[in-house]
């Protein structure tokens, strides 16, 4: 059954107002941004300290809540019975569009559930604002976001990635840029078309094109700051992918499933642990080398 829902329409509830906040530059903060964070009744915020710097440019008042990754199941209950109650909220991470690569989806599902208005608002997005500049095709692309942390699964993920035809789009953090430049090449190919871009918007922005060997090989000797989208030419030539084994260790299990299905390595675990009839902490320990002497 199709659940409709009008941004504009009268309502009995508040509404939840997902507005993107400027990735490095205030000025790309927009009017329409400003005029709904002064009159939203609450805003959720990723970091409240970092967004009261953004309120305070703007003189903007509003009381603010911290609605991040490690406090969802509390606060999803609290902001959807505050909009049930008729309060609007603004919810912003602390930089970009709320949800990608940020808090949001769980509280969007929430209130859509509930048939409470979610009213997303156009602005600031890392991912498209250097697609745009990469000189790379900007479309079809597929949009990861960041790659999973742990050796195994991030080839696992990599390799469920060689033979897309799309453009491939990454977030990474400064520390951990040369070992994922190592994987990207090492699993795509080190021949692929790549353009690091760091420091979107602001003063010290900057493109670095070629292919994945010659970023590898930058990292060597460059001073890394910043945060980095990677943004990788698609398979032109794709070949026929062999069928995934359906057994192999817990930990290759466990890896397949964080790359196919973008899951935490704690579902993942569980998932492994369910289909094989062992006891979770068992796989854990197991995925995490806890039984090794």
């Amino acid at each position: 059954m199709i659940r409709q829902t009008s941004s504009f329409q009268e309502s009995s509830t508040g509404k939840l107002y997902l507005v993107p906040t400027p990735i490095g530059n205030l000025n790309d903060m927009t009017p329409r941004a400003v005029e709904v964070l002064q009159a939203a009744d609450l805003i959720a915020a990723e970091d409240t300290r970092n967004t009261q710097r953004l309120l305070n440019h703007f003189e903007i008042t509003t009381p603010q809540i911290s609605f991040h990754e490690y406090n969802t199941r509390e606060r999803v209950p609290q902001l959807v019975a505050k909009l049930q109650a008729g309060e609007n909220i603004a919810q912003v991470s602390d930089a970009g569009m709320p949800s990608i690569s940020d808090p949001g989806r769980e509280l969007v599902a929430a209130c859509t559930q509930q048939g409470i208005p979610v009213i997303p608002l156009p602005g600031p997005n890392a991912a498209l604002t250097a697609l745009i500049a990469s000189g790379i095709a900007p479309q079809p692309f597929l949009f990861y976001g960041f790659l999973p942390r742990k050796k195994g699964a991030l080839a696992a993920a990599i390799a469920q990635l060689a033979n897309e035809r799309p453009t491939l789009i990454f977030y990474e953090a400064p520390h951990r840029l040369a070992k994922t430049l190592t994987a990207l090449a090492d699993g795509l190919g080190a021949e692929r078309s790549v353009c690091l871009c760091r420091e979107l918007t602001k003063r010290y922005e900057e493109f670095l094109r070629g292919t994945l060997a010659d970023a590898v090989e930058w990292t060597k000797d460059a001073t890394i700051r910043g945060e980095f989208v990677i943004i990788v030419a698609g398979n032109e030539h794709p070949t026929a992918q062999k069928e995934p084994q359906e057994q192999g260790s817990l930990t290759e299990q466990v890896d397949r499933l964080i790359a196919s299905e973008r899951l935490r390595p704690t579902d993942a675990i569980k998932r492994v642990a369910k289909q094989n009839g062992l006891k979770k902490q068992a796989v854990y320990n197991e995925y995490h080398g806890l039984n090794k002497e």
